[in-house]
C-alpha cells in the first residue's frame, strides 16, 4: 500500500486551452501531492506538463478549475505563498554576466533569507558547486547552468520544489547523485517535490508516485509496480512508449 502524505498541493478540475476551438493544453486535471513525497508527471512532449506546472506557480491562471496551496487559491493568493515555493528547468535563464555565487546571493536577497551568504556557501557546498562558483554563468557548460538553477531553486529552502526535466542535461554519475541528493531532502526536511523527467529508469528508481499524462489529461496514475501491473509492460520505458503513440489507453484510475 502506498505510503499517505499530508497534502500541500491540490488541483482541483484545472484546464487550460491557448486558443478558442483548439484541443486543450491541459483538461480537468485533478491530483494531489504531499509533505515528504516525490510526485513524477510524465508523458510525451506536448502532454501538458509544463503548462500544468505553469499554473501551479500561477504563472497562467486556468481557464476553469483552481490550484491550492497550502490551503490558498494560487490565482488569488500567489503572493502568500512565493516564498515557500520554487523551481528549476533547463529552459531558465539566469544573468550570463553574474557569477554563480552572485546569482545564489542575489536570489537569496530577492528571498530575503536570513545570514544570505552562509546559505550560499551551504548550498555550493552541498550541490558541489565550490569548484566553479566564482565563473560567469555564460561560461559555463550546459550540465554546470543546469546544477547552478538546481541550487537557485534550494536558496529559499523550498517547502514545494517544481523540477522540470532537471536532469536532461546531466551526465548519469552527477543525476544520480543530485537524485540522492534531493531524496534525501525530501525525506529528512518533509519538502514535497514534483518532478517532470523523460528517463523512465530515473521515474522508477526515483517516485513515491506517478502520474502519466497524454493530450492534456491524466491518464493513469500509480507506483510504478501498479501501474506496469496494470497496462503489462515490462517497465516504464514500455509503458511511456505506449503512451506516446497512437494506440488508444483507457484514460482515468
Amino acid at each position: 500500500m502506498a505510503e499517505s502524505f499530508q497534502e500541500v498541493l491540490v488541483t482541483e478540475g484545472v484546464s487550460k486551452c491557448y486558443l478558442p476551438g483548439h484541443p486543450y493544453a491541459v483538461k480537468e486535471v485533478n491530483l494531489s501531492l504531499g509533505r515528504g513525497e516525490i510526485l513524477s508527471v510524465v508523458g510525451p512532449n506536448g502532454a501538458g506538463k509544463s503548462t500544468l506546472i505553469q499554473m501551479m506557480l500561477g504563472l497562467l491562471i486556468p481557464d476553469s478549475g483552481r490550484v491550492r496551496i497550502f490551503g490558498h487559491d494560487v490565482a488569488r493568493d500567489r503572493r502568500r505563498m512565493a516564498h515557500r515555493i520554487n523551481y528549476a528547468s533547463t529552459d531558465l535563464s539566469l544573468p550570463y554576466s553574474l557569477t554563480v555565487r552572485e546569482n545564489l546571493l542575489t536570489y537569496a536577497l530577492i528571498y530575503n533569507m536570513k545570514k544570505a551568504r552562509e546559505r550560499v556557501e551551504s548550498l555550493l557546498s552541498f550541490l558541489d558547486l565550490e569548484s566553479f562558483a566564482d565563473r560567469k554563468v555564460g561560461a559555463l557548460s550546459t550540465g554546470q547552468v543546469a546544477r547552478m538553477g538546481i541550487a537557485k531553486a534550494l536558496v529559499n529552502d523550498p517547502e514545494i520544489l517544481f523540477l522540470d526535466e532537471p536532469t536532461a542535461t546531466l551526465d548519469p554519475e552527477i543525476s544520480g547523485q543530485l537524485r540522492h541528493l534531493l531524496g534525501s531532502m525530501v525525506r529528512e526536511r518533509g519538502m514535497a517535490l514534483l518532478y517532470t523527467s523523460h528517463n523512465m529508469r530515473e521515474v522508477e528508481r526515483f517516485s513515491d508516485r506517478i502520474i502519466l499524462m497524454r493530450r492534456g489529461e491524466i491518464a493513469a496514475e500509480g507506483t510504478a509496480s501498479t501501474l506496469m501491473e496494470r497496462f503489462r509492460t515490462g517497465d516504464l520505458e514500455e509503458l511511456f512508449l505506449l503512451l506516446a503513440g497512437e494506440r488508444e489507453v483507457e484514460v482515468g484510475g
